[in-house]
């Protein structure tokens, strides 16, 4: 759809020493000395071997909605924030700098430069907490999901978390499910912005609405049509399937199983239809899944798995612990750029200079390594350079279809070594070389 249509200000999506830091540099003369930012992480979650970006078109739309109005130019002066020379530069603020960095999709590791903004200070500086806000929260999706479709073996996943999470975190998540890998999400408002195949039929309030599960069943099937889903474990389990298949046909669709021993109920519903001529009847199964309990499923006769808490939660992750940090500014007004980064002791230095990024492989292909560096690019990596362009003079030239970047993961993701979709703990599946230039 067309994403104008749901755009608001993105202005106020910050914090407030943003604002203030802008004021000081207004006041010392350096608010507009070119800068260069750079979004990465120090570290995966303990036990992941990849990171997923996601996030990335929204950052798009949300950096097109920087834009302060005059209801928030009000506020800030009333309340203070700062100062009448900082509210007119706010007033007229348009990014007009260079943004390029991984495409949506990608993986990651420690150190990857996933993202870098360019411009002057002023413009760059108060992008910050929109830009990790949006990525941090949507890459912590992407990297559950990931590991949630690798254990899926090609089985499918639905997305079901919006219940279990803020409205508008449900949509960015289903999002970003989707671009790991997600076949469907039950989210209307995912589906509305993002096109994101939508799937749903009963919970068991409409089995409880109807004086017996037969009445639900045949009111479900007049609806819906005999391919629909029927929920089965409202009641007895095993008179269900028979009043399913007596009501429906053999040609029933589908059938889910939202509690109990999955393993065991799947195998019991799968042999019942068998012996009732539904032999093409899949079994979906929900309840509380992850990525362990997926992989728990394999060898059972589960024909998809609807995924709720546990995705929009990240699995126990809910964050990249992504920074945002000034990796280069101008020597002077006008001055060449110069390499700066945070020196302090423990694990938060950081590696100034504008930095490239390849992903080199092995002679089979596979990837080998993260190579990240300043200086020039060495010939060998130039084919396998990772960065694309995303904004350039404040126009965006990056947006791509959502299905664009979902199947970039499912690529990029197959050419990782085998171990990456473990899901028992281990270091980073690639190394991230370092290469400092001139």
């Amino acid at each position: 759809m067309d994403a104008d249509t749901v755009r608001r200000s993105t202005a106020l999506l910050t914090d407030r020493y943003e604002l203030t830091m802008l004021q000081a540099a207004l006041r010392s003369g350096a608010a507009h000395r070119r800068s260069v930012f750079e979004v990465f992480t120090r570290r995966l979650p303990d036990g992941r071997r990849y990171g997923v970006l996601a996030g990335v078109g929204r950052v798009l739309d949300a950096v097109e909605d920087f834009r302060f109005t005059t209801p928030q130019l009000d506020w800030l002066a009333d309340q203070g924030v700062v100062d009448e020379t900082t509210l007119r530069y706010l007033a007229d603020y348009r990014f007009s700098g260079d943004i390029h960095g991984y495409p949506e999709g990608e993986v990651y590791f420690p150190g990857s430069p996933l993202l870098t903004v360019e411009g002057s200070f002023a413009e760059a500086v108060i992008l910050e907490t929109l830009i990790l806000s949006i990525l941090n929260h949507d890459s912590a999706i992407a990297a559950a999901a990931s590991r949630m479709t690798s254990a899926a073996g090609g089985r499918p996943c639905i997305e079901m978390g919006a219940r279990r999470a803020h409205e508008d975190a449900a949509v960015a998540a289903a999002r970003a499910a989707y671009v790991a890998g997600f076949g469907a999400t039950s989210d209307l408002a995912a589906g509305f912005a993002y096109g994101i195949p939508t799937t749903g039929t009963a919970a068991h309030a409409f089995t409880l609405l109807h004086d017996s599960e037969r009445d639900a069943f045949t009111a479900q099937i007049d609806s819906m049509g005999r391919g629909t889903t029927l929920l089965i474990d409202t009641y007895d389990l095993n008179e269900a399937v028979r009043t399913a298949v007596e009501v429906a046909g053999t040609g029933l669709g589908a059938v889910r199983i939202d509690s109990g021993d999955l393993t065991l109920l799947a195998h019991r519903v799968r042999r019942q239809l068998d012996e009732l001529g539904a032999t093409g009847t899949r079994i979906i199964v929900t309840s509380d899944l992850d990525e362990y309990a997926i992989a728990a499923l394999a060898a059972a006769p589960v024909d998809g798995y609807g995924v709720g808490t546990s995705l929009v939660t990240g699995s126990g992750e809910p964050t990249c612990a992504m920074v945002y940090k000034l990796v280069a500014r101008a020597a002077g007004p006008d001055g060449p750029l110069v390499s700066v980064a945070k020196r302090s002791a423990g694990a938060k230095s950081s590696v100034g200079g504008r930095k490239w990024a390849a992903r080199q492989p092995d002679a089979e292909g596979v990837a080998a390594a993260e190579v990240v560096g300043t200086g020039p690019v060495p010939d060998e990596l130039e084919p396998y350079l990772l960065h694309v362009p995303l904004i350039r003079g404040g126009k965006v030239v990056g947006r791509e279809p959502l299905t664009a970047a979902r199947d970039r993961h499912l690529r990029v993701r197959d050419s990782l070594p085998l171990s990456a979709t473990q899901l028992s703990k281990g270091e980073p599946v690639l190394p991230t070389e370092l290469r400092l230039g001139s």
